[in-house]
């Protein structure tokens, strides 16, 4: 029965994976000219040939002090208007739409102390993507704070149908976009604790949790962590999952899985995870037992590591894949799982 059970979970999966036409394989860039945009780690914008040595000595910077990599300067325009936070990302894109983040707020009524969630869907999720999980979050007393990371949604350049400048084949211009994202995720919570917010977690999905995790890691503000769908490093769930595999075809053999983990350590969990090691940060960790998009053998070792650092945290373990996670009754599970988490914890 296991094994009947696993192939008509995959063969769900993999129907749901596969449905989306618009999906396009974008040539290889290095991107180092919109690494050179940050100003911090310093590099050039063309490496003349020499792009692996120099992102290298990039990486190895930007680890270093990675406070100062996800630094920004304070928000000073946000908006509030008809249950939308909008407000001037601190980091600069060449794409006016991107800039403006966008947040919707729904904050819980009934609610005994000041506790609020930043709520960050998954990759690709539209403008409604877990506006439900929001709404639940309200039921157990919780405030939350939906935003919408770079290059989704409204945030979405006219010239793509998908969030792809978030992922792709272009090395320099993911790490600006999940640095982006990381930063408004922060200046989210700068926004609550403006509220009179005491008490504030992130709650991520999939590209979400990768977000939520480094924007919880970098701020000693955030006092719970809920990490739906997990993996150490953002380039194995790239090269490996079923979701992915036109992103991996854009590299085109330049550089390999080793390559690409290295070159992003700098916006993967694995790089930051002792970071949480002297503070007392309850996490959840979601991971799901048919998972083909964050393979469980890569949950599997983030589980490993705060087992071993005896890190505050509880697991939950889903009996279905990465998009089956969306359905019914596996998003009630997820759902209530997470809600539950948050109201015992926060």
């Amino acid at each position: 029965m296991t094994g009947l059970y696993a192939r008509w979970m995959d063969r769900w999966e993999r129907k749901l994976a596969t449905r989306d036409t618009n999906r396009v394989v974008r040539p290889f860039d290095w991107g180092t000219d919109w690494l050179h945009s940050i100003g911090f780690p310093s590099i050039p914008s063309d490496v003349n040939g020499n792009a692996a040595a120099v992102l290298d000595g990039y990486v190895d910077e930007a680890l270093a002090d990675s406070d100062r990599f996800f630094s920004y300067r304070p928000v000073g325009d946000y908006r509030l208007t008809d249950g939308q936070l909008t407000f001037t990302s601190p980091v600069a894109s060449p794409y006016p739409e991107n800039n403006t983040v966008r947040a919707l707020w729904f904050p819980a009524e009934k609610s005994k102390s000041k506790r609020a969630l930043v709520v960050l869907p998954q990759w690709n999720s539209d403008a409604g993507g877990h506006v439900g999980l929001a709404r639940l979050l309200n039921r157990f007393g919780i405030s939350a704070l939906r935003m919408t990371m770079a290059y989704h949604a409204d945030r979405k350049p006219a010239e793509t149908a998908r969030a792809d400048y978030h992922c792709s084949s272009n090395v320099g211009r993911t790490i600006h976009a999940c640095r982006q994202s990381v930063i408004d995720t922060r200046a989210c919570v700068d926004w609550l604790l403006q509220q009179g917010y005491e008490r504030v977690g992130i709650l991520g999905t999939s590209l979400g949790s990768c977000v939520a995790f480094i924007a919880t890691a970098h701020d000693p503000r955030v006092r719970l962590g809920i990490f739906n769908h997990v993996s150490m490093y953002f380039s194995d769930v790239v090269w490996t999952g079923l979701s992915t595999q036109f992103v991996r075809q854009g590299f085109g053999g330049v550089v390999s899985q080793d390559d690409l983990r290295r070159y992003w350590s700098v916006i993967s969990p694995a790089s930051y995870l002792d970071r949480l090691n002297d503070r007392h940060v309850p996490s959840l960790l979601v991971w799901a037992r048919h998972d083909s998009t964050f393979l469980p053998e890569y949950s599997q070792q983030v589980l490993k590591h705060f087992r071993e650092k005896n890190l505050p945290h509880e697991v939950c373990e889903l009996p279905c894949g990465h998009y089956t996670t969306g359905q019914f009754p596996f998003k009630l599970i997820d759902g209530l799982a997470m809600c539950r988490f948050a109201a015992r914890h926060l």
